[in-house]
């Protein structure tokens, strides 16, 4: 097991000592983890070790039992006006991208910068507009999500999360439900955000995209942080042999 000092005065989220079961199974078991800000943190390991939970945590999408997590020096409670808060700080990527189909591309990047905000539709349509560009899908704008391929869903997807101009981008498995081809167009863009300074944490299994992309790699298994590694120490082939057996699996 591996780890290095994160923590510093520039912390933008501080998880201390959270667990989260369900029933007998430990899905986080007394985590720790200190994220500064302008970071881009890759989370990776084997199916259940606890990567999406984490991440969930961390918007309040899912509780935890016991510990404490602080965003931007909010500390987390399960009450509607701090979960708001909140969530204005944190944006979040789902895997199955998560927009209304009811509603065109421009209208679903408006809606919750006009409804939470305030600010007017031309100010929100300028954003929009500004962003779906910076996601390379500007002429998509007026479609509906049905018409779109999933990578430029995802695309959409990522754009909607930045309209509300959140510090932390949290993305869980951003590509798992793209078909192959579409993958690259998505990681593309996340790591164009990365090279702006834009805050990340993204659990995947992409590792070359983690290897490009991240400052620090955390790999967890059976509920806990194993290693937190920079990204030449972590793929360094005399690494811990149980993380060359993972990557072993992931590359093959």
């Amino acid at each position: 097991m591996k780890s290095e000092t994160h923590e510093s005065q520039n912390s933008i989220v501080k998880v201390n000592a959270i667990s989260r079961a369900f029933g007998a199974f430990n899905a986080l078991d007394n985590i720790s983890l200190n994220i500064n800000k302008g970071e881009q943190v890759v989370i990776c390991g084997p199916s259940g070790s606890g990567k999406s939970t984490l991440v969930r945590t961390l918007n309040g999408l899912e509780t935890i039992d016991s510990g404490s997590i602080e965003i931007n020096g909010i500390t987390l409670e399960n009450k509607e006006n701090i979960l708001n808060e909140i969530r204005l700080h944190v944006g979040m990527v789902f895997q199955s991208f998560n927009l209304f189909p009811h509603l065109n591309i421009l209208e679903n990047l408006i809606l919750a910068p006009m409804k939470v905000k305030k600010i007017t539709r031309k100010e929100a349509e300028e954003i929009a507009y500004n962003l779906l560009k910076r996601v390379h899908i500007t002429e998509q704008a007026l479609k509906y999500p049905a018409s779109l391929s999933g990578g430029q869903q995802q695309r959409v997807a990522i754009a909607r999360a930045l309209a509300m101009a959140p510090e932390i981008l949290l993305f869980d498995e951003p590509t798992s439900a793209l078909d192959p081809e579409m993958v690259g167009e998505v990681l593309e863009v996340i790591k164009e955000l990365a090279q702006s300074g834009q805050t990340l944490i993204c659990v995947t299994h992409e590792m070359n995209f983690a290897r490009a992309v991240a400052s620090r790699i955390i790999f967890m298994e059976k509920g806990k942080i194993y290693s937190d590694q920079k990204p030449d120490s972590f793929f360094d082939e005399e690494n811990d042999p149980r993380i060359k057996a993972f990557l072993g699996r992931i590359n093959h």
